[in-house]
C-alpha cells in the first residue's frame, strides 16, 4: 500500500487531496463563474443550485484529468492550507476557439432532433443540442437556420483560478472512496474497506443497474489498482430474491416476515501494479 506523505511537503503528481477551488472565465469584459466548491460564491453569482447538491472540498487527483493540463500544473507544488491564485490563457485552459467547429444547420433538421420533440422543448441561444453524435450550443438562429458551436464551452476564454488544498487523503479506504468519487460519484453510498491488501467495494442498490456505473467500473478499478497497488480488488453486488407469497404461506409466516433468499455476486480483480496513468476521461464541458 502507499506510504503516508508529509502534509507540509509540496503536492506531487498522483497524490489524492481534498481541494477547494473557484474557476472563473473572462470574455468581452464579462466574468462568469465556471465551477466552485464554495456555496457562498455560487449563491453570490445566483447560480441555480439543484436540490440535494452539496458543497465543500472535493476529492482531487493531482496531475489528473479533472482540469485541463495547464490548470492541473498550477496545483502541483502547492502545500496544504496554501491558496494559489492564477490567470490562464485560453491555450493553457480550455483551448482556443476553432471557427471550423461552428456549423450551420437547417431548422428542419434541428426540429427533428429527439430533444426538440419533447413537449417542453425550447430553442434559444444557449440551448444545448446533440447533432450527429456531437454536443454543441446554439449561438444564433433564424426562422430557417440554426448556428451551433461545437467548441468546448469555455474555449477561447481566459480563466482565473483559486485553489486551496485542504488536506491530503491518507487512509487507504478513503483513497479508494475518493477514486470512486472521481470516476463515478455517489461515493458516500458505497461501502469500502481495505484489509490484508484486499480492497472490497460493495455497490449500493441504485448503482447496480446504472449504466454510468457499468461504464465507470473498469476505470475505477484501474485507478484503485494503480494508486493503492493491492493484492486484489473485490467489487461486490448483492441481489436479494424476494420470497414468493405461496412459500411464505407454507412456512406459516406472513409474506413480509418470511426470510428472503440472498445471492451475492462478486468480482475479484487481479491487481498487479501498473505504472500507466489513467487515460483522460472527460473535460470540463456540459
Amino acid at each position: 500500500m502507499t506510504t503516508r506523505p508529509d502534509d507540509k511537503a509540496p503536492a506531487k503528481d498522483g497524490e489524492l487531496v481534498m481541494l477547494d477551488y473557484e474557476l472563473w472565465s473572462e470574455t468581452g469584459g464579462r466574468t462568469e463563474l465556471v465551477d466552485t466548491t464554495r456555496e457562498d460564491v455560487a449563491r453570490a453569482e445566483n447560480i441555480p443550485i439543484p436540490d440535494g447538491a452539496t458543497f465543500g472540498p472535493r476529492a482531487h487527483l493531482i496531475g489528473g484529468d479533472d482540469f485541463p493540463t495547464g490548470i492541473e500544473k498550477a496545483i502541483v507544488g502547492a502545500k496544504v492550507g496554501e491558496e494559489v491564485e492564477r490567470d490562464f490563457e485560453p491555450a493553457e485552459a480550455f483551448g482556443e476557439k476553432d471557427p471550423k467547429l461552428i456549423e450551420l444547420f437547417s431548422m428542419h433538421e434541428v426540429a427533428r432532433l429527439p430533444e426538440m420533440r419533447k413537449d417542453d422543448a425550447d430553442l434559444n441561444i444557449g440551448t444545448v443540442l446533440t447533432i450527429r453524435g456531437r454536443r454543441g450550443r446554439v449561438v444564433s438562429l433564424t426562422a430557417a437556420r440554426v448556428r451551433v458551436d461545437f467548441n468546448p464551452a469555455f474555449a477561447g476564454r481566459k480563466i482565473r483560478g483559486k485553489f486551496k488544498i485542504v488536506s491530503r487523503v491518507h487512509e487507504p479506504s478513503e483513497q479508494a472512496r475518493a477514486l470512486i468519487e472521481l470516476g463515478y460519484g455517489r461515493s458516500k453510498e458505497f461501502e469500502v474497506s481495505v484489509d490484508d491488501d484486499v480492497v472490497t467495494v460493495r455497490v449500493p442498490e441504485r448503482s447496480k443497474f446504472d449504466f454510468a456505473w457499468m461504464a465507470a467500473k473498469p476505470r475505477v478499478i484501474d485507478r484503485i489498482r494503480s494508486h493503492l497497488k493491492p493484492k486484489s480488488i473485490r467489487v461486490v453486488e448483492e441481489y436479494v430474491t424476494p420470497t414468493p407469497a405461496k412459500e411464505a404461506a407454507k412456512s406459516g409466516e406472513p409474506a413480509e416476515k418470511a426470510p428472503a433468499k440472498a445471492a451475492a455476486h462478486s468480482h475479484a480483480h487481479d491487481a498487479a501494479p501498473k505504472s500507466d496513468k489513467p487515460a483522460p476521461a472527460h473535460e470540463k464541458t456540459e
